[in-house]
């Protein structure tokens, strides 16, 4: 084609071309409007998408609408279980008009509900009558009084029982408004009670039935069934008549009828009396002056916020690598699409947001799904959570809008940055190897190396400063930083893996490969099990430290399996032969002694302080005080006076002639002759030697009342220290030395000596053998603190364990899917049938154990760190506190060692042997 240039003047030149013209820059409503329809198209392609990969969508929404579901139910069930003011108010009065509380003698403050009161007079309020209530409200009013924390024990079908009492009459209208009658009718008699369901399923009763309380002394005939809606617990509604007055008092409250209004006069004028008023429409109370603010977040609070807001970002992180997958399999699936995308003009920025657009339509639905589900199961299991968590009945229907908003966007926000890394990866690839269906080989840029190791060493840095500080949030702080670098440090080990596996058979050696190939699935698998594991395995090391460090601690009360008995009340006393009976019928010795305690007086009203006196040097010059400076901190530490706490140097005061010595103290024959030759010349024993001196003890005896205590004695008495003896410090001092110290002493209750703990039905039965004398305390020294942290530790592995099951099955389900076109060329070549099933084995092997690896080092090394860093701390501490010692939670990784064999052998259960086979026409 020829190309004719037009003729021009000889004397003219050639004219310049001009410059291309740009488009002009999209700026304001145009830039607005380019990139909403942008996002409009890419939700449309996300929507159709989700239409299309049903099976992803359906994993991707379990996912995200699962934890949503469980927060949406909790948020819905504590805003029912949290009572608003006017709730509460009415709960408390019923029917009533208000609710009154003598308090003081003086005027009382209070808050706008009657919930919070101060005031300036601490005496307690004088004992009052209805008249006298009625008196204070005017003419035409009317009270009932309430007492409504009586404690009683009733006699159960196998054991006595606790339960509370509330001592109220049900038959006047302004106390039956605070129960709802579900059978039978209202006490009318002093015998007669009414009980609420807990109560007549704990003690196997039916209306008509007999309740006998404990100690035989008065019987009850059951006529009614009642709820008291904040207490759905065992209760027992008492007549007046049962329970004698004892006064207004701090736990009598009175329910008024009040002939007028309660206005803020009258409100007032009660204050001024040292009465509570609370009203079901308070007008104030004296003007706002006088009202007093209650709940404020303080330190602790917002700790406590801190703390739960970095737990549920790690919650939300777990989220994010468990769904990541599967965007990043649906990237690899549409990369045909995307570069058809591009080709038609999209810019990066565009394929992002097309597949950016996946996460927010499935955050979406998944939060949508999760809202329904939580809040309908909150609605629909409220009475279950009523009677079975919570104890009382709910307010109004309610949800918690704010709440569900925030559990919505954090959805969303799961979804987007699920789909971040995914997005990122499809604007890169090329486009040419896209519309040919080809893959692009995946770069591990150096940096994230580096980068992770820098997360991870700041996070170690981190955390060792939370602990160091007795900080939670630090701590947790540090933990994400350090995972967050474990996640991009995790490609590169992928990548070397991959590298070393050409030394391996052929399966691991593909499962290696296909994991390196496919790092945008693969990677947030590892990570989602590596976070699983490593918070259950350094949570486990804390707990596991924790338990040895307070058993090592642990001072026992008695010898192991010695049994401490104390009457309650102040009823008739068995004898000691009668002791002795029921510890040889219901526990099978004999070996019980009575335990005396000293007093001041002989009526016991008087509270005196015997304590032995430490001789002069052996006291410790420094006390605790949290101002001591780091040397003289430093020198108490290397006094060898004061090894010792200080404030643990209490021993109990005890009387005897040595014949429970033994069984108190677990002395030996030996010991015990020689300590009760001791206390038969009128001396005394101590367990702590230190207070011995030329063998002597100085014993004081003070009054403590409400001045200065005042010395009434002080004497050098014939001593004798305990080589070695168990439980509490005691001093034990004879009769003749307590006449010289000038106090009595009176039986407390006796103390038997077993070889095995008793069970609680042996407990119940030695209890009952007493109950007609009254009902008994029995205090069981187990021998060790009563704290086993093994189930807990296997319920965390377990919570692991099972996030490691999801993670691997996810990743080998789509890498399977993914890989179906290798494996039939594998069968195209002659591959052995069993060759999938391998294969599916080894790549559920590379998530789990990999995973599994990373986080067990991950865990062992934060615990550790965490440990030492608390121990670096008490360094410098006086006294000396017990270091945690630094142990592997073997129970955890006992399960979590068998976790990732579990996943392969289920990997191969659920995976066909048969290798696909596909013709293709022509």
């Amino acid at each position: 084609m020829t190309i004719r240039r037009p003729q021009q003047a000889p004397d003219r030149a050639d004219p310049v071309p001009a410059s291309p013209v740009q488009p002009p820059a999209l700026v304001g409503r145009r830039r607005i409007a380019e990139l909403t329809g942008s996002w409009r198209t890419a939700l449309r392609i996300a929507r159709r998408e989700s239409r299309r990969a049903r099976g992803r969508t359906a994993l991707v929404l379990a996912m995200i609408a699962l934890p949503v579901a469980v927060l949406a139910f909790l948020a819905a069930s504590y805003d029912m279980a949290e009572l608003t003011s006017q709730e509460r108010v009415d709960r408390r009065l019923g029917v009533a008009d208000a609710e009154l509380q003598w308090v003081a003698n003086g005027p009382v403050g209070q808050d706008e509900w009657g919930e919070g009161w101060n005031t300036q007079d601490g005496k307690p309020p004088p004992r009052v009558t209805a008249a006298q209530m009625t008196a204070l409200l005017g003419p035409g009013s009317r009270v009932t009084e309430v007492r409504p924390y009586t404690p009683l024990t009733l006699r159960g079908p196998d054991r006595d029982e606790n339960v509370s009492g509330r001592v109220l009459d049900l038959g006047d209208p302004l106390a039956r408004g605070l129960v709802r009658f579900l059978a039978g009718r209202a006490p009318q008699q002093p015998f007669e009670v009414a009980v609420s369901p807990a109560a007549l399923r704990r003690l196997d009763l039916r209306l008509g039935d007999a309740v006998t309380v404990a100690d035989g002394s008065r019987a009850y005939t059951v006529v009614g069934v009642v709820e008291f809606p904040d207490d759905l617990g065992p209760v027992v509604a008492l007549h007046p008549g049962a329970v004698p007055k004892t006064g207004p008092g701090p736990d009598s409250v009175w329910l008024a009828d009040v002939a007028g209004t309660v206005d803020a006069a009258l409100v007032s004028r009660l204050n001024d009396r040292g009465v509570v008023v609370t009203a079901r429409h308070s007008d104030g109370a004296g003007g706002g002056s006088n009202r007093t603010r209650f709940g404020f977040i303080g330190a602790s609070d917002a700790n406590d916020l801190s703390t739960g807001v970095l737990i549920a970002g790690l919650g939300l992180l777990e989220v994010v690598l468990l769904v990541g997958p599967a965007f990043a399999v649906g990237v690899r699936r549409r990369r045909r699409d995307l570069a058809l995308v591009a080709v038609a003009g999209g810019d990066a920025a565009q394929l992002r947001r097309v597949v950016l657009a996946d996460g927010v339509v499935l955050g979406v639905l998944g939060a949508a799904v999760g809202l329904v589900v939580g809040v309908g199961a909150a609605f629909a299991g409220r009475p279950l959570m009523e009677e079975y968590v919570f104890g009382v009945r709910f307010g109004g229907y309610r949800c918690w809008p704010a709440a569900l908003v925030l559990l919505g966007a954090v959805a969303v926000l799961t979804g987007v940055l699920a789909a971040l890394a995914p997005a990122w990866t499809a604007a890169r690839q090329d486009v040419s190897a896209g519309l040919a269906g080809r893959r692009t080989p995946p770069v591990a840029p150096g940096r994230w190396l580096v980068v992770g190791l820098a997360l991870v060493v700041g996070g170690a840095g981190l955390a060792a400063y939370g602990s160091a500080q007795t900080s939670p949030a630090v701590i947790l702080t540090g933990l994400i930083l350090g995972e967050l670098g474990l996640v991009s440090c995790t490609p590169t080990l992928i990548t070397t893996l991959a590298r070393l596996g050409r030394l391996l058979p052929l399966a691991p050696r593909i499962a290696l490969r296909d994991a390196s190939r496919n790092r945008a699935a693969a990677v947030p698998a590892i990570c989602a099990v590596m976070a699983a594991v490593a918070s259950s395995v350094a949570l486990g090391g804390y707990l596991t430290s924790d338990g040895v460090r307070d058993a090592r601690a642990y001072q026992p009360m008695l010898p192991t399996g010695h049994m401490l008995v104390y009457q309650n009340g102040s009823g008739q006393q068995p004898t000691l032969a009668q002791v002795v009976d029921a510890a040889q019928d219901q526990l099978g010795v004999g070996a019980v002694a009575t335990v005396h305690t000293p007093d001041c007086d002989a009526a016991g009203a008087v509270y005196c302080d015997i304590a032995p006196v430490l001789p002069p040097g052996r006291e410790c010059p420094w006390q605790i005080d949290d101002d001591l400076p780091a040397s003289h901190r430093q020198q108490a530490r290397s006094d060898p006076r004061c090894a010792a706490d200080p404030s643990e140097g209490y021993l109990q005061p005890e009387v005897d002639d040595g014949s429970a010595l033994p069984l108190l103290t677990g002395a030996d024959p030996t010991t015990t002759a020689a300590a009760s030759a001791v206390l038969r010349a009128g001396g005394v024993v101590v367990t702590d030697p230190r207070y011995l001196h030329d063998n002597l003890v100085t014993v004081r005896v003070s009054r403590v009342d409400t001045g200065p205590d005042q010395l009434t004695a002080l004497r050098d008495l014939p001593g004798y220290a305990l080589p070695r003896a168990v439980g509490y410090p005691r001093l034990l001092l004879s009769t003749g030395a307590a006449r010289q110290l000038g106090v009595n002493w009176s039986s407390a209750g006796w103390v038997i000596g077993t070889t095995i703990p008793p069970d609680e039905e042996q407990q119940a039965r030695f209890a009952a053998a007493l109950a007609s004398f009254g009902t008994f305390a029995l205090n069981v020294e187990q021998g060790s603190a009563p704290r086993d942290v093994s189930p807990l530790l296997l319920l965390i592995a377990a919570a692991a364990g099972l996030i490691t099951v999801g993670a691997a099955g996810i990743a080998t389900a789509l890498a399977a899917a993914e890989g179906r076109a290798e494996l039939t060329t594998l069968a195209a070549v002659g591959a052995a049938p069993a060759l999938r099933r391998s294969l599916a084995i080894c790549q559920a092997g590379v998530i789990a154990g990999l995973g599994s690896v990373l986080g067990i080092v991950a865990g062992l090394g934060t615990a550790a760190i965490v440990l030492f860093s608390v121990n670096r701390q008490y360094a410098s501490a006086w006294p000396v506190p017990d270091p945690y010692p630094i142990l592997v939670p073997w129970p955890t990784l006992g399960v979590l060692v068998l976790v990732p064999v579990v996943t392969m052998l289920g990997a191969g259960l659920f995976t066909r042997a048969r290798l696909p086979i596909e013709r293709r026409l022509d």
